[in-house]
């Protein structure tokens, strides 16, 4: 029997990165801390999936690294994921700041996004901007 999937939940996100393997190794326990687990692997490119949907980091060709990317153009702006707790946002703040992460609006953190909203926002080695944050 099939299983019945929510419409409109996403399927896949996948994103084009100036360096899979240093992209990976950013990604890699950030996405396990949030429960997801390798999906497929090639050459080019790699994905982790949670339940039914999954997230993809594909290398982008060199003749399309002439201009990086800015969240501020055109396109996506940011990607939030849930936390299971503040105290998951907190460890995650902890081990982003111990690999040289770079935390964003360090002077509101956590509550950046207004006093209800408790989470970490940082940047991604292509400057993509992630948003962890705890449910209320």
């Amino acid at each position: 029997m099939q299983k019945k999937i929510q419409a409109g939940l996403i399927h896949h996100i996948e994103l084009y990165v100036s360096d899979l393997q240093r992209t990976i190794k950013f990604w890699e326990w950030l996405l396990s801390e949030l429960g997801y687990t390798e999906y497929q692997k090639w050459e080019k490119g790699r994905s982790y999936k949670l339940r039914e949907s999954y997230i993809v980091f594909v290398q982008a060709e060199t003749k399309y690294l002439d201009i990086p990317y800015h969240r501020c153009r055109v396109g996506l702006n940011h990607l939030a994921f849930y936390a299971e707790s503040k105290n998951q946002v907190d460890w995650i703040t902890t081990e982003l700041e111990k690999k040289g992460g770079t935390i964003l609006y360090g002077n509101r953190h956590p509550h950046a996004g207004g006093i209800n909203h408790y989470a970490v926002y940082f940047e991604d080695p292509d400057r993509i901007k992630v948003e962890i944050v705890a449910p209320r």
